[in-house]
């Protein structure tokens, strides 16, 4: 018995708003009821195996958060092509009023 039949495809064509012609529901609906008997074969065997998120567990992946020295605004100011109060300066992308 097939997975899916053509009147089956018919329909869900119709709630798609797509135009099939006849030709092209008896094809569809052969490569669906193909897709959906592989994927029934795929679920029979994978049954017993328990969903994961990956096959190899990990704990822990990122490093510790431990304090560090960090740069000063001068140090990382000095690399900006222009400066304004310890700030950098960019061009301006909004009009005044916005």
């Amino acid at each position: 018995m097939p997975a899916i039949s053509r009147d089956e495809v018919a329909h869900l064509a119709r709630l798609s708003r797509l135009a099939l012609t006849e030709d092209e529901l008896d094809v569809y609906a052969g490569q669906l009821d193909s897709i959906l008997s592989h994927v029934r074969v795929i679920t029979e065997v994978a049954a017993d195996v328990p969903a994961t998120a990956s096959p190899n567990p990990t704990v822990n992946v990122t490093r510790p958060d431990e304090p560090a020295e960090c740069l000063t605004p001068d140090e990382a100011l000095s690399g900006a092509p222009a400066v304004d109060e310890q700030r950098f300066m960019v061009p301006q992308i909004l009009g005044e009023g916005e």
